[in-house]
């Protein structure tokens, strides 16, 4: 197994250099002046946050590398796939009115946004998945699939089907297409524990397929219109609403390894991840729930695979905040993320990533 580099820096400043300083030496040390942008079509993978949600990585982030990538030559753009469920960012217009509303202009990142499945989420490219096992064909966003160079920007957090978001995450779910979104999720789709139902139809109100379903005061989930999105899960008020089975999850992370090879095979890809504002779910979510663990850092790598571990571990190294759903949480797997979300298992993700040949979870942290 070969080691990967990840360079980290911390979020301590002085009078003479801010967090964005911080931030372009740590890019540059980690290399990215290496790959040769001149004339080169650049997607920069970022989730622009889901109207209401304050948990994600702000404009100023992407500005920092956007003139980097502008600074050697390349043509940059914002890019992210159209969601499934109810939201504001199911299609194309929607997705930049919420980009907009959540500061990602042209005049705050100095570059355009292309949602990059189109209008209505189908605007897609059929890529073969090298060494895939569970994705013969990823459905990925045209846009990443006609970009020349990849740099994920992703924001480090918990996620209640996954485990954990980041760089694996943010390329493999945020680059399919629609479809390709429903072929990742279809192996985990949720039930209901009735004796926990308050029938308030929270469920009903997040799902864009008409999937719960409420009879007599109880909500049951009609598996033949649901894609396992798993939006029901994080709204449920009374966490009624349950993961089918571990293995499901387990699937789901497996196929998001196998959609991010995907869209970086055969290209230079560059990683950045912030572990700031580390909530305990998806930035997919219209709201955030309180920082599970302090602030941790910026990382940066030309690994997916390492980048993600490296967090991983600096999250779980953490201790957790009082005030927090892990806080609240009883303290029985050794692991941040599974106290969250026991129902979840990160290194399933991880695992599968580096058996297919996206990175290696050895990693060397060098610190800046």
């Amino acid at each position: 197994m070969n080691t990967s580099k990840v360079y980290f820096t911390n979020l301590r400043t002085t009078p003479s250099s801010n967090l964005l300083d911080k931030m372009e030496r740590l890019v540059k040390r980690a290399g990215i002046a290496n790959i040769d942008f001149k004339n080169q079509f650049v997607a920069i993978k970022i989730h622009f946050g889901e109207p209401g949600n304050q948990a994600y990585l702000r404009p100023n982030w992407a500005r920092t590398v956007v003139d980097l990538v502008k600074s050697h030559g390349g043509k940059p753009f914002l890019t992210d796939c159209n969601t499934l469920y109810v939201g504001g960012r199911k299609n194309a217009l929607d997705h930049i009115e919420s980009a907009y509303v959540n500061g990602f202009t042209p005049y705050s990142t100095g570059c355009h946004i292309l949602i990059a499945d189109g209008l209505k989420g189908t605007d897609e490219a059929l890529i073969p998945v090298e060494g895939g096992e569970y994705v013969k064909e990823a459905k990925i966003g045209q846009a990443l699939a006609d970009a020349d160079i990849i740099i994920s920007l992703s924001h480090f957090k918990g996620h209640e089907l996954t485990g954990f978001g980041g760089a694996l995450k943010n390329l493999g779910m945020g680059g399919g297409s629609r479809a390709g979104k429903m072929e990742m999720h279809s192996a985990g789709k949720p039930f209901v524990k009735q004796k926990y139902c308050i029938g308030c139809g929270a469920c009903q109100r997040i799902c864009a397929h008409g999937a719960p379903i409420i009879e007599n005061g109880k909500c049951h989930i009609d598996h033949d219109r649901c894609v396992g999105c798993g939006r029901c899960i994080g709204v449920c008020p009374k966490d009624a609403v349950r993961p089918a089975h571990d293995e499901a999850n387990d699937i789901l992370n497996c196929k998001i390894a196998e959609y991010a090879k995907a869209v970086c095979q055969g290209k230079p890809n560059f990683h950045i991840s912030l572990a700031i504002d580390i909530s305990p779910y998806c930035d997919c979510h219209f709201e955030n729930d309180a920082a599970v663990v302090p602030d941790v850092g910026m990382f940066a790598s030309f690994d997916p695979v390492a980048i993600d571990m490296a967090c991983a571990d600096a999250v779980n190294a953490q201790p957790p905040v009082a005030n927090s759903m892990l806080g609240e949480a009883e303290h029985t797997h050794h692991d941040h993320f599974t106290d969250i979300s026991p129902d979840t298992d990160w290194r399933s993700q991880v695992e599968h990533a580096e058996k297919i040949g996206l990175g290696s979870r050895k990693y060397e942290l060098v610190r800046v």
